[in-house]
């Protein structure tokens, strides 16, 4: 959303769909990540894959998601590989 605008009700109940379905998908990424029986590499193809996704909903919004979710996906890998 534009900063400076009057943002409609049914924008911002777009966005808000927008962030559940990807907090959804983060949560189901993590807990597969954790629990399926894969490689590192498939956990990080797992990762690319949701940040990709979160990219299309949310053109322009890397740096966030760097911020938000990438260090809850380095500690669940780091953890399932024993990494440090």
């Amino acid at each position: 959303m534009s900063e400076g605008r009057v943002v409609s009700p049914e924008e911002v109940k777009e966005e808000d769909r927008k962030i559940r379905r990807l907090q959804w998908l983060v949560r189901f990424a993590l807990a597969y990540i954790a629990q399926a029986n894969i490689t590192l590499e498939e956990c990080q193809r797992t990762v690319a894959g949701v940040k990709r996704y979160a990219m299309e909903l949310f053109p322009g919004k890397e740096e966030t998601f760097d911020l938000i979710y990438l260090p809850r996906f380095r500690r669940v890998i780091a953890e399932k590989f024993r990494l440090d």
